[in-house]
């Protein structure tokens, strides 16, 4: 399935060691939050993920400071992704991977821009693989 993202505005952090630090960038992301309410979160990978920039982000609302929260702007490029669904993901986080690979075998990458999870709630993840 296609979806076209606009750009998206975000605070993040840069996971100091890739996707396996991904958790640990994602807990002290939260942390530095007054609150979890009404937040968007993405994991951005720009690259692979052997050798790629993992960047935990949040949506920016109106009254945040991200340099009063020690945190980072960047945006998120829109643009064509082809999407897919993982249910339950805290469960399933190993078969980010093999969804992005199925992805992969269908559409042509984009590689000017980034991968991204949308961790729409607790149940939901969506995947966005950038394509042309």
């Amino acid at each position: 399935m296609d979806a076209t993202l606009s750009n998206i505005p975000v605070m993040c952090l840069v996971s100091p060691s890739g996707v396996p630090g991904s958790k640990g960038t994602f807990d002290k992301l939260e942390a530095k939050l007054p609150s979890l309410k009404k937040r968007k979160f993405y994991g951005v990978l720009d690259g692979t993920p052997e050798h790629g920039t993992y960047r935990a982000c949040v949506g920016i609302l109106d009254g945040d400071n991200p340099t009063a929260l020690g945190l980072e702007t960047w945006t998120i490029p829109g643009g064509k992704y082809a999407r897919a669904k993982i249910a339950d993901w805290e469960k399933n986080l190993d078969k980010i991977g093999p969804a992005f690979d199925e992805l992969l075998k269908q559409y042509t990458l984009d590689p000017t821009r980034p991968t991204i999870e949308f961790y729409r709630s607790q149940e939901e993840l969506f995947l966005f693989l950038p394509v042309t």
